[in-house]
Parts: structure tokens; C-alpha cells; sequence
């Protein structure tokens, strides 16, 4: 049975990719496609790459007749999906891909994003989408809310280290690049092209980044008792891609078999052999995360290099895992694309 799907906010980036992945779903269908500016264009208007694809135009979320649709994904910006879903109804199984159901406690989300939560009582309800880590839960779950892209790169390094205790919990740095797309498809002077081409810089640095709550979240979680990392994100002149350069303290191999083991039977999940590293080059466009681990040359010190598509396995391929599963699908449909290369 193909489920019927609808997506809001589909002329973004996270949107676009969406559909481009559900294009290919042997199990799913989009029924709706939402926008707010650009109510009344076609798909192929807004973004002519998908100009092949047999799609329904974009509306309103308020045309869309959510009686006929299975599972709908929220590709809205941060601090808009409250209200949207709060108003939708309450059988509808939904995937957010914004960050405003991503912490649990209403505390840290007004601490992080500077404003009180208008759904608290969906905010109790909603899984966090990590896949690989909250499957059951995603399963039986009705709202559930992605990751950040670059907090699903750093957890991917760190979660196994974390529970096998292979690595000092007061020492770890996140040194993270990431590509200009994870900023969003709006109109931004620092990401005009004569303002990034050409050279890099960092942001929201010194412990000022949002994606940090979801690190305390997850990491003092798994620990039981707080755990505080490091956190330096750079912006690079690329379209897609994150790489996440992490420092901890422990013994390189352990580090690497902790790792190794955890995810040998990951599909999306791929640790290479101990000193190998990976690049963004190699899963651009995939719903993979490649990992690598290397010795420092001080003893006792570990390297380890996560990478992934922040508009595939940090976005939208991850939210289709995760309605694949809350539908009862295979996880992998849809997901087992090739990498793009070169």
C-alpha cells in the first residue's frame, strides 16, 4: 500500500531534497506540496531540477485536506512549526525537520532559541529522530522531531564513546565545517557569493550555537550526569556537506573498535579501517555518514572525523528513515542512492 504523503514548506531546501529522495520511494506518494510565497507555482517553477517529477502544485497548508494524507514532513523554518502542528490533526503521523521539537525540557528550548514554546504539551509528546538510536520509540511515535545537521554529525563520533566510557567526558572538541545549505534557501548578505567564495569563517562560536543544547541533551542523557563538549562551527563555500573533526581523550584503538562495533550493523553507517579518514566528497547527495579514526601524536588522544550530507542523513533522508519506520516500512526504501561523484 503506497502511503500518501504531504510536505509543508517545500520550496526550501530541505523541501526540495524531500522530494527528490520520495521521487524513487516504492512506498510513498506525495498527495500535497505547501508553501506560503510561492502558493500557486508549480514545483518545477521553483526549483526546475525537478521538473520531470509529476508533482501537485504548491498551496497553502490550509487547502491541503489532511483526511488524505498518511504522514506529513514540516519542512518550516525554526520557530513557525508550533502553531502549524498544534493545529493539525491529531492522528496524523508528522516528522518535523525544524528545530522546535528537538529539546525536551521547555526550559533549555527558551534558553537556546530565546523564546517561550507555544506547543509544550506536543513538545512532551515528540521523539527525537536520531535514528539509529531511538528506533522503537520513532516506531510507535506520531510527531518526530529531526536532528540538527552538525548534532547528528558530532553525536554519530561521540554516542558509542560516550556509553562505553572509552573516552574522558570533561575533554572533547567538536571542530566542525559545514557547507553554505545548512543555512537555509533565505535571502542572507553574509551568504551572498562575493561575501563567502573565497574564504571561511566561524559562527555562533564560544558555546553560542543551538545545535549545543541538543549535544547537553543527548550526551548528559547517555552519561548520566552532565556532560559538556566544545563546540567551533566554520562555514565553508561548498553547497552540501558537513565534516566534524572531534578531539577526545583515550586510546585510539579502543576509540575505533567502540565505534567499529556499535555501527556494524548500520546501513547508513560506515567506519573505515583504523587510519583512514573520511570526505564529505564521498557521500554528497547519500543518506550515509562515513567515520574515521586516527591516533594523535600526543599518546593517550584520539582523532575522529564524521561526515554527512547536511540535507540528506542531517535532514531530509533522515526524516524519511524515520517515516519509513513510523509507517512500517522497510527503513532503508528510498535511501540506498549512491553518493554523487565527482
Amino acid at each position: 500500500m503506497t502511503q500518501r504523503i504531504a510536505i509543508l514548506g517545500a520550496s526550501g531546501y530541505t523541501g526540495a531534497e524531500l522530494v527528490r529522495l520520495i521521487a524513487t520511494h516504492p512506498g510513498m506518494r506525495i498527495v500535497a506540496l505547501s508553501a506560503d510565497r510561492k502558493a500557486g507555482m508549480a514545483m518545477a517553477e521553483v526549483f526546475p531540477f525537478l521538473r520531470h517529477i509529476d508533482l501537485p502544485g504548491l498551496v497553502r497548508i490550509e487547502e491541503i485536506d489532511f483526511a488524505q494524507v498518511d504522514l506529513c514532513f514540516c519542512a518550516l523554518p525554526h520557530a513557525t512549526t508550533q502553531a502549524v502542528i498544534r493545529d493539525l490533526p491529531r492522528d496524523l503521523k508528522i516528522v518535523d525537520l525544524s528545530a522546535d521539537f528537538r529539546l525536551r525540557d521547555p526550559a533549555d528550548y527558551e534558553k537556546w532559541y530565546g523564546q517561550p514554546h507555544a506547543a509544550v504539551e506536543l513538545q512532551k509528546e515528540a521523539v527525537y529522530g536520531l535514528t539509529e538510536f531511538y528506533r522503537e520509540a520513532i516506531a510507535r511515535g506520531r510527531l518526530v522531531a529531526g536532528t540538527g545537521c552538525n548534532a547528528a554529525a558530532g553525536q554519530f563520533a561521540l554516542r558509542p564513546l560516550i556509553a562505553a566510557r572509552v573516552i574522558d567526558l570533561d575533554d572533547i572538541l567538536i571542530d566542525l565545517k559545514a557547507g553554505v545549505s545548512g543555512a537555509g534557501r533565505s535571502l542572507k548578505e553574509n551568504l551572498l557569493h562575493a561575501e563567502l567564495s573565497g574564504g571561511t569563517h566561524t559562527y555562533s562560536a564560544g558555546g553560542r550555537h543551538r545545535h549545543l543544547g541538543e549535544f547537553d541533551q543527548e550526551f548528559s542523557a547517555i552519561a548520566g550526569r552532565p556532560v559538556r563538549v566544545q563546540f567551533t562551527p566554520h562555514l565553508l563555500p561548498m553547497n552540501r556537506g558537513i565534516l566534524a573533526t572531534v578531539y577526545v581523550k583515550g586510546d585510539p584503538q579502543a576509540v575505533h573498535r567502540t565505534l567499529a562495533t556499535a555501527y556494524a550493523g548500520e546501513p547508513f553507517l560506515k567506519v573505515l579501517p583504523f587510519g583512514q579518514l573520511p570526505s564529505t566528497r564521498d557521500i554528497a547527495g547519500s543518506n550515509f555518514c562515513h567515520l574515521g579514526v586516527i591516533g594523535d601524536r600526543i599518546a593517550g588522544r584520539a582523532v575522529v572525523v564524521s561526515v554527512l550530507d547536511n540535507l540528506t542523513k542531517g535532514s531530509s533522508g533522515q526524516a524519511i528513515q524515520n517515516a519509513n519506520l513510523m509507517l512500517g516500512l522497510p527503513e532503508t526504501a528510498g535511501l540506498m542512492l549512491a553518493p554523487m561523484f565527482p
